[in-house]
């Protein structure tokens, strides 16, 4: 049986012309080579799958190769270079390290005895170290001293896809390179390319999602058109279109998508639901379903702002035309209130099992979300017109009294002034409670659960609660362990009550502030250590050796 090469590997760059979308990179380090202004170290960063360890490679084929690669010179077959190996990872003076398995101090100690001897047949030695950022603090300080002044014979080559983890005196040694996202008519183009080299027919629509899915990584993009093509084998030679593609990587139509967003928009629940269940039927990925729902508010918040999307390319012109239609009558606070729903329930989805009851749940609240007003200030400019209305028709009353008869005058203006105090006192808002309530602070909301006696939500938002951002009509928060579930639930229901405008509180990932409980504890013990540096505690403190000051209070008076 022949064996198979995968296409991610079979279609690996073996020259610097290969690398898509990395051109800048490419001409810094050929351009280095050329003049023998080679670093110490390079650091090589980007997401997965834009070509880090290929680039490695071909810096250690450039560097050691016995012709001019930096400018596409090929060795030949019978000629002993050492290409071959490096890309074959068996040459004895390239070494490769993965990072993820080996962080420790030893590891990193083997290396460095490694490093003092010099190549055997290269010209350099090269280290090649991937997800360098998984290596221990310990380790990384092992390799400080070698990093910056190696052996002249010696380079190193980092890789990885997490650069804030590396600490800055690594960095500060390095030369780094970051290698972009790939853009997707670029990888577009080269799946094409690959497709045709492998006679695999699948339509341009299919490749458009393909490439589109990858979220510009070229590796990503590689082996979803080699599933797509064992598709196109195994089930038939016909060609594997759009909805094929959705279908085996669980992705929702994108025309249906916008018809749902377009049903929302129009506030029809019942078409809305049943296009989502339609969906589901389809077998759609819940994650895939939100980020198309958050391009697509993009777009339409493109559209509204600057009024055109006809740039994308990427886009066909069925689904621009939809979103041209939708994007009429919808203003910029409703796209925002849609695009903060939305993260929120990419976050729910990783605590909530049942994914089709989270999205019928996200469904309904939008079709509630859009339009929504502040109820208490469209009621009192009511009231306040119809006051003016009244008072005006009683003026009119008035003057026309007073012509008639004089006499009437004095009583005429009695009623009128009574008239205008009983109407400026009839029509008040029903909620006079919430346009008291004012929140300015996270400590605000604390003062009014305990002023409403709610208890249990104060225990949560002083114990529970770390505050990430506050902002009027959003907070961000992190929690731990013993937060009650329903607390979203009841606090969103409690600041609606109490302010008449809908909160929207989000789950974050970040590290929050501390505790209210926490802050008050530091404060007190704070001021239980300033206060025993008294002299007069102290030497109450010495008089008795079973004393401790646990408590301070300031007197008021």
């Amino acid at each position: 049986m022949k064996h198979y090469k995968i296409l991610a590997l079979k279609y690996r760059p073996q020259e610097f012309k290969d690398l898509i979308g990395q051109q800048v990179m490419v001409k810094t380090i050929t351009n280095a080579i050329k003049l023998g202004k080679t670093p110490n170290a390079y650091l090589l960063t980007g997401i997965r799958g834009v070509g880090k360890t290929t680039t490695a490679r071909l810096i250690a084929k450039a560097l050691n190769c016995t012709k001019n690669f930096s400018e596409g010179e090929k060795c030949k077959n019978n000629e002993n270079c050492h290409c071959k190996e490096i890309v074959n990872s068996s040459h004895m003076d390239v070494l490769e390290m993965d990072a993820a398995s080996k962080t420790g101090i030893d590891d990193i100690r083997e290396l460095i005895e490694n490093s003092k001897y010099s190549p055997t047949s290269a010209k350099f030695k090269i280290f090649i170290i991937d997800e360098v950022h998984m290596l221990s603090k310990q380790a990384f300080n092992g390799l400080l001293k070698t990093l910056e002044e190696p052996p002249p014979s010696l380079k190193f080559i980092l890789a990885t896809t997490e650069v804030k983890k590396i600490p800055i005196t690594i960095l500060s040694r390095c030369q780094r390179f970051d290698l972009k996202r790939v853009g997707m008519s670029e990888i577009f183009k080269h799946l094409e390319e690959i497709a045709k080299k492998e006679k695999g027919n699948i339509s341009s629509k299919a490749l458009r999602i393909i490439a589109q899915v990858s979220e510009g990584s070229v590796r990503d993009g590689i082996s979803l058109l080699d599933r797509a093509i064992t598709y196109q084998n195994v089930v038939s030679k016909n060609q594997v279109d759009a909805e094929d593609v959705r279908s085996m990587l669980g992705l929702a139509d994108k025309t249906k998508v916008i018809k749902l967003l377009q049903e929302i928009f129009k506030g029809n629940s019942n078409n809305a639901i049943k296009i989502l269940k339609e969906l589901f039927e389809q077998g759609i990925d819940a994650k895939y379903f939100l980020n198309d729902i958050l391009e697509i508010l993009s777009l339409i918040n493109r559209k509204i702002s600057l009024g055109s999307i006809e740039n994308d390319k990427i886009l066909p012109e069925e689904e621009i035309n939809l979103i041209n239609v939708i994007s009429e009558g919808i203003n910029v606070s409703d796209i925002g209130l849609f695009w903060q729903l939305t993260i929120k329930t990419i976050e729910d989805l990783k605590i909530i099992n049942d994914e089709e009851v989270t999205l019928e749940m996200y469904v309904m609240q939008l079709l509630h979300l859009k339009g929504i007003k502040t109820p208490l200030v469209d009621e009192t400019s009511e009231v306040a017109t119809s006051i003016e209305q009244k008072e005006k028709k009683v003026t009119e009353e008035e003057e026309n009294f007073k012509e008639n008869n004089t006499l009437k005058t004095k009583s005429q203006l009695k009623n009128t002034d009574q008239i205008k105090t009983n109407l400026m006192e009839r029509p008040k808002p029903t909620n006079e409670k919430s346009i008291k309530a004012k929140i300015n602070s996270f400590e605000d909301i604390v003062k009014l659960a305990n002023q409403e006696n709610e208890i249990e939500l104060k225990y949560d938002l002083e114990r529970n609660v770390k505050l990430v951002n506050f902002r009027n009509g959003t907070i961000d928060i992190s929690f731990n362990e013993k937060l009650n579930k329903n607390f979203i639930k009841i606090l969103t229901e409690k600041l609606y009550s109490w302010t008449g405008e809908r909160w929207i509180i989000s789950l974050n990932k970040k590290i929050g502030d501390k505790t209210l409980f926490e802050k008050k504890n530091e404060s007190k013990n704070n001021q239980i250590i300033e206060a025993k540096k008294n002299d007069n505690i102290k030497k109450l403190l010495d008089a008795f050796d079973d004393a401790d000051l646990i408590n301070v209070q300031k007197d008021d008076n």
